[in-house]
């Protein structure tokens, strides 16, 4: 993986007191990547140390030669990318001719040329024989201080120098939360370190901003489990790179206080307040225009088994919760796009299980080599850029892939279920056994069940979800339920009985816990 290599770099770096600037992504794995180098490093003894994160609405993504331009007024001797860089080849190259040594650590899938970096730390890089492939940038670069510390303990540094030897469990808070905020698959690693880092938050032995975080969104820090730094950290972070600057997520992360950070939490969820109401209008904007199309169109059409959607206005920070959004509620590949400039769209790309959507990126870059400018990412999320005279051909392209790949038949959703669980097992015991057996995520679902319910008693809450109370029908248990988006539901003006797919959760309020059905698909079946 490139991490002993690392490891010697960075010692020579610091004990020679060399200059060191940090070079992030934007978004929740970029500002956790970066506060983790930045705290770990200092841990271990380096001085002169700092970050720099690309404003994506000036500079782009990764390691640009503009960025390494704005970087050599700090006159570094190495740069660190943390979550970017394995696809940054003219930015390296522009380092490497000022003399600047890089250190590229990444997680993102390489393309058919490697940067020219001093060492590349990336366990997706061809022939690395590192087992867990799904590191999020974060967990790499965990790893690349895991390692450097045993190799500075070695050399007799922390003796020498009469430092402690740093824990650096004290930073799987932000391992945690980089890890679940990009969404990567929990393979067994990811799961322990996710898992590791909770029992710290939980415990309140983490770092301040968390804690405001999770505060400001109003979670118990002491009952926190994946989902809340899925949806409630993770978001708040991500809307500092999305409308401002991603800086003010790292500070949020490195603040030292309580106030500090409390400062900084409270900005940061008037951002992600307003980072909604910008997704609410596009997402609104983007389906009147694919309502225009007629559904079995959108079906049948074989030329059109993946969506695009651009509008000169959006707000290009938005676009991939645009993207996601769509994806969710069509189930197809999309890519939602903006303007970067006057000559230039900017796309954000999600997908479905069975396409890797940054090689269906890669097919149409090789048999068009002048329609993509740049692109990158993973199996199911990538970025992209392209001349905005290239659209239509774009579009084209997309759709004619997407035809060799799937059939119409893919394009429908199925939600799995675990089975039926019975009147006994609607329980708040129950809940919180599956509540705390995680971490769930991305490849370890939580649990899903499905069953007949009568409905009690229903509402619509937060203008949008649906709140209800419903009864097994093998019994008289009644049970809390929310379905999310489903304000719209059509009774068909019948007592309703419901087959409902769910999971079962804890619900609290007002510091009483009960059980509460999180439904993922509803639908009426006819009474007799």
């Amino acid at each position: 993986m490139g991490v002993d290599a690392a490891a010697k770099l960075l010692f020579e770096t610091i004990k020679t007191s060399q200059r060191m600037v940090i070079v992030g992504d934007y978004d929740a794995d970029g500002a956790t990547s970066t506060a983790l180098a930045m705290r770990g490093l200092t841990s271990l003894g380096a001085e002169n140390i700092s970050y720099l994160v690309p404003n994506r609405f000036e500079y782009g993504y990764g390691l640009t030669p503009e960025i390494v331009n704005l970087a050599k007024s700090n006159a570094p001797d190495l740069i660190i990318t943390v979550d970017n860089g394995i696809s940054s080849i003219s930015g390296v190259k522009r380092a490497r001719d000022l003399g600047i040594n890089v250190l590229v650590t990444d997680h993102h899938l390489p393309g058919h040329e490697l940067p020219n970096a001093n060492v590349i730390v990336n366990p997706n890089q061809p022939g690395d024989s590192f087992e867990s492939k799904s590191l999020a940038g974060v967990g790499v670069m965990f790893y690349v201080l895991v390692t450097l510390r045993s190799y500075m303990r070695e050399q007799g540094w922390f003796k020498s120098q009469d430092i402690s030897e740093p824990n650096f469990a004290e930073l799987l808070d932000l391992v945690a939360l980089g890890t679940v905020a990009d969404v990567v698959p929990l393979d067994r690693n990811n799961r322990i370190l996710i898992e590791q880092g909770l029992r710290r938050i939980r415990a309140g032995k983490c770092c301040p901003g968390i804690l405001a975080l999770l505060k400001v969104a109003g979670c118990d820090y002491s009952r926190a489990v994946s989902t809340d730094l899925a949806f409630y950290v993770g978001p708040r972070v991500n809307a500092a790179g999305r409308l401002e600057d991603m800086s003010i997520g790292i500070e949020c992360l490195l603040a030292k206080s309580e106030h500090a950070a409390s400062e900084i939490a409270s900005q940061l969820h008037t951002l992600n307040i307003e980072r909604r109401e910008i997704e609410s209008q596009m997402k609104e904007e983007a389906i009147k225009s694919l309502d225009r199309i007629k559904s079995d169109k959108l079906v049948r059409n074989k030329n059109e088994l993946g969506i695009c959607v651009y509008q000169p206005d959006w707000h290009q920070g938005v676009i991939g919760i645009l993207a996601a959004r769509i994806k969710e509620k069509y189930y197809r590949p999309t890519i939602a796009f903006a303007n970067s400039d006057d000559e230039e769209l900017k796309g954000s790309a999600r997908s479905i299980p069975g396409v890797h959507i940054r090689d269906v990126l890669d097919t149409i870059a090789a048999r068009h080599p002048d329609i993509i400018a740049k692109f990158g990412g993973h199996a199911m999320a990538a970025g992209l850029s392209l001349p905005k005279n290239k659209y239509d051909e774009f579009v084209a392209a997309f759709h004619q892939v997407l035809g060799e790949w799937l059939t119409p038949e893919d394009l429908h959703n199925e939600i799995l279920s675990d089975g039926e669980l019975g009147e006994q097992n609607l329980s708040l015991a129950m809940a919180k056994i599956l509540r705390t057996s995680g971490p769930w995520g991305q490849g370890f679902p939580v649990p899903v069940f499905d069953g007949e319910f009568k409905v009690l008693d229903y509402r619509v809450v937060g203008e949008h979800h649906l709140k209800l109370t419903l009864q097994s029908t093998d019994g008289d248990t009644s049970v809390n339920a929310i379905a999310f988006n489903y304000a719209n539901f059509d009774w068909n003006n019948r007592a309703a009985v419901v087959h409902a797919a769910y999971e079962l959760d804890v619900n609290q309020f007002r510091g009483i816990e009960s059980p509460q059905l999180l439904i993922r698909h509803l639908e009426v079946r006819a009474t007799h």
